[in-house]
C-alpha cells in the first residue's frame, strides 16, 4: 500500500473530520439551548419583579388614596367626551377637560408611585382601558420629562394585550410582553384596582424594558461561540494526538507484524513470537486485537486467563448494579416528619419491596411555599430495568411539577418524553396531585392508577376518579384534572396494586373491600398509624405466603388549625 493510499484511508484523518463535525453540531445545540434558557430565565425574573412591584404599589395606592374613585372619575369624564374632543389629546385644551381630577388623591398617588420604582422599572402608572376603541386611558403618570401623560390622556393599544388584562382569571400573574414603536420592547405587569362595588376601576401598571435581553443574548452567543471554538479545537488536538498514540500506531504495528508473519510463513521460518512481542497496552479494543492475534502463538492457558478476566469483570458489574439498586431505593423520601416546620398537614409513606427490586415509587415535595406535590406510581415489571425506568419517571415528574405544570400537563409531558425512547415497551401507572396548602384544594389526575381512597367526613370511601391511559403506552395521550377540597381532618390514601393484590396461601386476593375496612378501623389516627394498621391487616391476611409485589402506601391529612 502506497503512502498516498495510507493517508487517504487514515483513521486519524477520518476521526479529525468526525470530531470537527460533531463539535460544530454540539456547539449549535448548546448555543440554542443556552439562549433559550437564558431568555426564559431572564423573562421570568422580569415578570416576577414587575408583578411584585405592581402589587406592592397597588396596595400602597389603595391604602393611602382612593385610587378606584379617581379612576372612575377620569373614566366618567373620558366616556362623556365625543371623539372630536378626544382627538384633542395632548393639548392644553384637552387637559382642562379633566381639571376636576387634579384632587388630593391624584397628588398622593403622584408622590406614592415613584417610591416603588427600582432601577429596572421604566414606568409605573395607573391607567384604565377603553375597551370599545382599544385605548389605554391614563389616570396617574409620575414620569419625569416631556413624556408625562396627564389624567384622561390616551394611547392606542393592541386588542390582544388589552383583552389579556381585562379578561384576567384572577390567579395567574398578570403581564404582557409586547413591542411598540414608541417604547420598544416592554414587559408590562399589572394589578387591578376594584371599587367598593367590586367593579374593575383601573390597573396599577409597571413597565420594564426588556431590551437588554437581546443585547445579553448577543453577548452570550458571542462568548459561547468563542468558547466552543476554543474547546472544540483543543479537544480535536488532544484527541488526534491520543488517537495516533493509542490507535493509529498500534494498528500499524499489528499490520507490520502480520506482514512479517506472512513473510516468515512463506520463507518457512518458524517464529512464534511476532504478536506476543508487541506489548500493546491501550486498554481498549486495540489491545484486545493484539491479544487476539497473539493467541495464534500462545498456549491455551492464555485463553483461560482471558476467560477468568472476563468473569471477574462481570462479577464487578453485577456488584455495582446491586449497589446502584440500593442507592436508587434510598432516594425515595423516607425521613419523617417530612416537613417538621409545617403544621397545616401531615404525611407518611412507605415502600416495602418484594424479593426482586420492583418499580413502585412515591414522592412528595413542595413546589413552592403554598403547593405540595403528591405522587404514587407503579412501573410494569420488576428487577433493575423497572428500577431504572422508575427513576427516570420519578425525575421527569418532579421536574415538570416544579415548573408549575398542572397534574394533567405533568402526565401528558412525561408520557411524551417516555414514549420517544421506550424500546422495552415498559409503562407506568401514575397518580399526581397538587395540594394548595392555604385553601385545602387538591387538583389531581390519574394515568391508569388505582382509585384513591378519601376520608371526607367520618369514614374512608373509594373515590372513583377518571382514569387516563398509562404512561409510556402511546404518545399524544391527554389527561384530565379534577378537584377535591379537603377540610381539616380529611385524609387521602394512595397505594399501588401490591396492596389490593396481596395473595394468601389459597391464592385469594386481599381486595379493595378489606383495604377500606382496614382504613375505617382507625379513621381518625395519624397517617403513620393508618399505614401501620393497613400493613398489619395485609400481613394477617397473607399470613406466611410469599410477597410477590411491592407494597407501597401514602397517607396525607389536612390538619386542624394548630395540629402538627
Amino acid at each position: 500500500m502506497s503512502a498516498m493510499e495510507r493517508s487517504r484511508h487514515s483513521l486519524q484523518t477520518k476521526t479529525f473530520i468526525l470530531l470537527a463535525r460533531t463539535g460544530i453540531l454540539i456547539g449549535i445545540v448548546m448555543l440554542v439551548v443556552g439562549l433559550s434558557l437564558y431568555t426564559m430565565t431572564l423573562s421570568r425574573q422580569y415578570i416576577k419583579h414587575g408583578s411584585y412591584i405592581s402589587k406592592s404599589a397597588a396596595l400602597g395606592a389603595t391604602q393611602t388614596a382612593d385610587a378606584a374613585e379617581l379612576c372612575n372619575k377620569v373614566m366618567e369624564i373620558y366616556n362623556g367626551l365625543s371623539e372630536e374632543e378626544r382627538a384633542l389629546v395632548g393639548t392644553e385644551e384637552y387637559r382642562q377637560l379633566f381639571e376636576s381630577c387634579y384632587i388630593d388623591d391624584y397628588e398622593k398617588l403622584m408622590n406614592i408611585l415613584p417610591a416603588y420604582a427600582t432601577d429596572e422599572v421604566s414606568y409605573i402608572y395607573v391607567a384604565m382601558y377603553d375597551e370599545e376603541n382599544c385605548r389605554m386611558v391614563y389616570v396617574v403618570d409620575p414620569s419625569e420629562g416631556d413624556g408625562v401623560l396627564y389624567p384622561g390622556e390616551w394611547e392606542p393599544v393592541e386588542e390582544s394585550g388589552m383583552r389579556h388584562f381585562l379578561d384576567w382569571n384572577g390567579y395567574d400573574m398578570l403581564y404582557e410582553i409586547d413591542h411598540t414603536d414608541k417604547y420598544g420592547w416592554l414587559c408590562t405587569a399589572g394589578t387591578p384596582i376594584f371599587d367598593n362595588t367590586g367593579s374593575l376601576a383601573g390597573f396599577v401598571l409597571v413597565d420594564i424594558s426588556v431590551a437588554n435581553i437581546w443585547s445579553g443574548m448577543r453577548m452570550y452567543a458571542t462568548q459561547i461561540t468563542l468558547s466552543l471554538i476554543a474547546v472544540v479545537l483543543l479537544l480535536i488536538l488532544i484527541s488526534s494526538r491520543r488517537l495516533k498514540k493509542t490507535v493509529v500506531d498500534p494498528i500499524n504495528n499489528i499490520a507490520a507484524c502480520a506482514e512479517n508473519y506472512v513473510d516468515d510463513k512463506k520463507n518457512g521460518i518458524h517464529n512464534s513470537e511476532h504478536f506476543s512481542k508487541l506489548n500493546i497496552r491501550t486498554g481498549d479494543e486495540i489491545e484486545n486485537l493484539s491479544l487476539t492475534m497473539a493467541d495464534m502463538e500462545k498456549e491455551m492457558t492464555d485463553y483461560i486467563d482471558n476467560i477468568a478476566s472476563i468473569t471477574a469483570e462481570k462479577e464487578r458489574i453485577s456488584t455495582e448494579l446491586s449497589v446502584a439498586t440500593r442507592i436508587q431505593a434510598a432516594m425515595l423520601p423516607n425521613i419523617f416528619p417530612a416537613f417538621p416546620d409545617r403544621n397545616e398537614f401531615d404525611i407518611y409513606a412507605s415502600m416495602d419491596p418484594a424479593k426482586e427490586v420492583g418499580g413502585d415509587f412515591y414522592d412528595f415535595f413542595l413546589t413552592d411555599k403554598d403547593h405540595l406535590c403528591l405522587v404514587m406510581a407503579d412501573v410494569s415489571g420488576k428487577g433493575v430495568p423497572a428500577a431504572l425506568f422508575m427513576m427516570a419517571s420519578k425525575i421527569m415528574i418532579a421536574n415538570y411539577a416544579k415548573m408549575g405544570k398542572s397534574p394533567a400537563e405533568i402526565l401528558a409531558i412525561t408520557n411524551e418524553a417516555i414514549c420517544r425512547n421506550n424500546r422495552e415497551e415498559m409503562f407506568v401507572t401514575v397518580w399526581v396531585g397538587i395540594y394548595e396548602i392555604s385553601t385545602g384544594k387538591l387538583v389531581a389526575s390519574s394515568a391508569g392508577h388505582e382509585y384513591p381512597i378519601l376520608k371526607h367526613g367520618d369514614k374512608f370511601e373509594v373515590y372513583k376518579d377518571r382514569h387516563g391511559m398509562v404512561i409510556g403506552y402511546e404518545p399524544g395521550m391527554k389527561y384530565t384534572d379534577y378537584e377535591i377540597t379537603l377540610n381539616p381532618g380529611d385524609k387521602i390514601f394512595l397505594y399501588t396494586d401490591g396492596v389490593t393484590e396481596a395473595t394468601d396461601g389459597g391464592e385469594n386476593l386481599y381486595g379493595m373491600d378489606r383495604l377500606v375496612e382496614a382504613l375505617n378501623n382507625t379513621p381518625d389516627a395519624d397517617p403513620e398509624q393508618i399505614l401501620k394498621s393497613v400493613r398489619d391487616s395485609v400481613d394477617e391476611f397473607v399470613n406466611e405466603a410469599e410477597q410477590f409485589d411491592d407494597i407501597t402506601m401514602l397517607c396525607f391529612e389536612r390538619c386542624n388549625l394548630g395540629q402538627s
